[in-house]
């Protein structure tokens, strides 16, 4: 029963956040993100018993089906939603939160041959758009999002938009985060905000000079 009353509120969940579905029975039959989350909770128990080869075999028979491949290792929470899901990739040491919704193509994968926990860590209520790579032993904050094609190699804060390659932060708490330091990562508006506040500061300060000099100027 426990079963069951999971999958119903993963359905349940995938229905909100998507108004393609028209029925629930279209979203148990035809959406390959949530067979390839619910097969993994097999595999990742599998995997526990270190039956590390059946475990395998199964997640790649899953891959050729659904187009989406979750290593048995990684660490899936609650209602995981994968959209469309052709091309994700999910590492070994990856770990994912609640109400995470993830993107077709996007990679949550690694930086190198490194030892260890070497896959992102993604909080609770993340979205990551269409194609982004987020890569390396770094945690994506809660509710943040991650921007189509960005690629994603720092911790993010939560609360934050993402977009960039590499990913910059572009909204923190709601707010626009302005880049005026020349060695960070630049973004158009940013840059034009800057421009526009270096030019207000030049005019004021001709304004002050035509002012002082209209001071010292004798009355007629």
């Amino acid at each position: 029963m426990s079963l069951i009353r999971n999958i119903s509120e993963h359905v349940t969940s995938i229905m909100e956040r998507d108004p393609a579905p028209k029925s629930r029975l279209e979203v148990l039959l035809c959406y390959p993100g949530l067979h390839a989350v619910w097969i993994h909770r097999f595999t990742h128990w599998l995997y526990g018993l270190h039956l590390y080869l059946l475990a395998r075999v199964i997640s790649q028979g899953v891959r050729w089906m659904t187009g989406v491949e979750i290593h048995p290792g990684a660490q899936i929470g609650k209602r995981l939603f994968i959209d469309h899901g052709m091309g994700v990739v999910i590492g070994e040491t990856a770990m994912v939160g609640d109400d995470v919704t993830i993107y077709q193509g996007v990679t949550l994968g690694g930086t190198g041959k490194e030892k260890g926990k070497r896959h992102p860590t993604i909080l609770n209520r993340v979205v990551i758009g269409t194609g982004a790579q987020v890569l390396g032993n770094i945690t994506v904050g809660d509710n943040s999002r991650v921007g189509a094609a960005s690629v994603v190699i720092d911790d993010v804060p939560e609360n934050s938009t993402i977009v960039g390659v590499p990913g910059h932060i572009i909204f923190r708490n709601g707010k626009r985060v302005v880049i005026t330091n020349p060695r960070d990562i630049r973004d158009p508006l940013s840059d034009a905000l800057h421009e526009v506040s270096q030019r207000v500061e030049q005019l004021e300060e001709k304004v002050k000079n035509v002012e002082r000099q209209g001071d010292g100027v004798p009355s007629s």
